[in-house]
């Protein structure tokens, strides 16, 4: 009985942390974290009502993600990405993502592909009920699937690498201003264009998709420094 406690116990500050960590992505999404800046995780806990512990793990976890680096005697700072990393980002995406699309859309079946019909749906459904934590991580699981369907787990891991390296900065503002949607309902055109088996339209889709990001990343994060 007393192994099953301690199990329990386990699991309820396993899911504090986890909640923790949700919690601080959104801060980072919404720029309540700037970039640059240390956090103690004594001053986060009091904000969020909760011991340090759960928050000095859950920042281990974001760590692990690039988000954030551990800074001795002293907190986490938040990881800074210039607009040069963000380009170069891109461009392995691109010459990772475009050609797999291509072929992906030659040999998936067209019920590998419906499958991925609900998480399209999902981002575009995050996108307007203003759910920026939603959307990226429906964003993150269409594409991760999507290249899956290729199947190198290798090609998915460096992709996923790459998704939490070029995070978006300046995303509440790009939701304010409804830049999102658009963004979002390009998934479910890519779909299309893959079911309907025009390799070369996807390819194209896929480019046009990861040239419209950047640029959102680009004119959000341009506002969110000039609102700083």
């Amino acid at each position: 009985m007393g192994e099953l406690k301690h199990r329990s116990l386990a699991t309820v500050q396993h899911r504090l942390r986890d909640q923790v960590a949700h919690q601080l992505r959104a801060a980072l999404i919404a720029g309540e974290l700037r970039p640059g800046t240390v956090y103690s995780a004594p001053g986060l806990a009091a904000d969020f009502g909760v011991s340090a512990t759960p928050v000095r793990e859950a920042m281990l976890d974001l760590a692990r993600e690039g988000l954030v680096e551990p800074v001795r005697n002293k907190g986490f700072r938040i990881t800074e990405v210039s607009d040069r990393d963000l380009d170069q980002y891109t461009e392995i995406r691109a010459l990772i993502e475009v050609p797999v699309v291509g072929r992906v859309t030659r040999t998936a079946t067209r019920a590998q592909l419906e499958a991925l019909r609900p998480i399209a749906l999902e981002i575009v459904e995050a996108a307007t009920a203003h759910d920026l934590v939603g959307y990226l991580e429906a964003d993150r699981r269409f594409h991760l699937e999507l290249l899956g369907l290729s199947g190198n787990d290798r090609l998915v891991e460096t992709v996923g690498d790459l998704r939490k390296r070029s995070r978006l900065y300046g995303l509440t503002w790009l939701d304010e201003h409804d830049q999102l949607l658009p963004s979002a309902e390009e998934h479910v055109e890519l779909l299309d264009v893959m079911l309907a088996g025009d390799a070369e339209a996807a390819e194209a889709c896929m480019a046009r998709h990861l040239g419209h990001v950047r640029s959102l990343w680009a004119e959000g994060r341009e506002e969110a420094a000039r609102l700083l």
